[in-house]
């Protein structure tokens, strides 16, 4: 199996699951996205065979492929920040769209290739702020340039399956995830990492948009769904296409309520304080409609927003102790698919 983007938050719980089930996994990916890092806290590259290189890179992704001659594809490989989209978006198009066409070019001259699957973000849809969630059906055209390279990243796929994998062996789909919380995510501008960034400096929690509604779901939940799918589609072509991953609409909560939901687990006096930074612009309103998901994979959240936001509170308490945090992540791992 072959999967790009594994030095990053995701991709490194992805191949911890992998390994823990036994498979042969490489990844590729540039270094590690963030310092923290989930990938070298938990030992990652001890447990995957890892080739550095940039999804930008076509023949760099293509020497990969030759080495690996893969099954299986998990494409993760990103630039994954809304406001880093604003910063650059030249380089965010570029790993986002090219990076996709790169990927699928090298797996259209696989012949041993039987299931792909590119990950891309419930942020793909025209957002007209309406309290529904978003079906597979509706419109393609996300605002920001992060948000909307991932929108060409699924019409790229779309592209791709239907002129040069409808005929051949292998499986090509796309799942387009709600926004993942989770033990190890360290990146920037992302609600939970402020959080346990301002708890351990004993600051209050500077939240921008507390009154944005977004999909929140714990990162094994998607993850699964991933699983589930590639095997599912390996296993009948039929299955292949679009899917929605996303929380039950209880769990859909406004970013204030989730952070007052963190500063109550981890207690020791911490609140948060509304201090927009007249950022650009970001969704106020978001979620998703998962029925393809359940109907066609049988496939169902396990964490509700609760029991996701406690699995992650203590996944960031035993890092600051100092806990051996594979451990800590097979423990979760167990507790999620047990």
């Amino acid at each position: 199996m072959l999967v790009t983007g594994h030095t990053g938050f995701k991709g490194s719980w992805l191949c911890r699951i992998l390994d823990l089930a036994g498979a042969r996994v490489t990844g590729f990916a540039l270094n590690p996205p963030t310092d923290p890092s989930l990938y070298h806290i938990a030992g990652i590259g001890d447990t995957v065979e890892d080739i550095r290189g940039d999804i930008r890179d076509l023949d760099a992704l293509q020497r990969a492929f030759d080495k690996v001659h893969p099954e299986i594809v998990i494409h993760l490989a990103a630039q994954p920040i809304v406001r880093d989209s604003y910063k650059d978006p030249v380089y965010t198009y570029e790993t986002n769209v090219m990076g996709t066409v790169h990927l699928l070019e090298c797996a259209r001259h696989e012949s041993g290739l039987r299931s792909l699957l590119n990950v891309t973000t419930d942020k793909v849809y025209e957002n007209k702020e309406w309290e529904y969630g978003y079906r597979e059906i509706d419109r393609l055209d996300g605002y920001d340039p992060y948000s909307n390279s991932k929108s060409c990243s699924e019409l790229v796929t779309h592209s791709y399956q239907k002129s040069f994998f409808s005929q051949g062996d292998c499986a090509v789909s796309t799942a387009r995830a709600g926004n993942v919380i989770g033990g190890g995510d360290f990146a920037n501008d992302r609600i939970v990492p402020d959080c346990v960034r301002a708890a351990a400096a004993g600051k209050d929690i500077v939240v921008r948009s507390p009154k944005s509604t977004r999909p929140y779901q714990h990162v094994l939940e998607p993850l699964a769904l991933y699983l589930m799918l590639v095997k599912a589609q390996y296993e009948d072509r039929s299955l292949e296409g679009y899917y929605n991953v996303g929380p039950d609409d209880c769990d859909c909560i406004t970013t204030g309520e989730l952070a007052d939901r963190f500063c109550a687990l981890w207690g020791e006096g911490l609140r948060w304080v509304d201090k927009s930074d007249g950022g650009p612009h970001e969704a106020g309103f978001l979620k998703l409609d998962s029925s393809k998901a359940k109907r066609a994979l049988g496939w169902r959240p396990r964490f509700g927003v609760g029991e996701a936001l406690e699995k992650t509170v203590e996944w960031y308490k035993a890092y600051l102790a100092g806990e051996d945090m594979r451990a800590v992540m097979d423990r979760q791992i167990e507790a999620f698919f047990g």
